[in-house]
């Protein structure tokens, strides 16, 4: 399983990260996210690409499991 970590990084850095996996053309990977910010534009990205995701909540981070 591919892990796209971007706890910490402020956009658009984990957008580019993302949009980096969707361009090798992964399908199933997860990502970690810390921010409202990043939550948002990630899920922007995800949605445009029509790419499937499930929000798992984690006590201190969001993973979004993309497949």
């Amino acid at each position: 399983m591919i892990h796209v970590d971007t706890c910490g990084l402020s956009c658009p850095q984990p957008v580019v990260l993302v949009l980096q996996e969707i361009k090798k053309g992964s399908t199933e990977f997860e990502i970690l996210l810390d921010s409202q910010a990043s939550l948002e534009n990630v899920a922007r990205l995800l949605n445009k690409h029509e790419l499937n995701f499930e929000k798992i909540e984690k006590e201190d981070h969001t993973v979004y499991h993309v497949r």
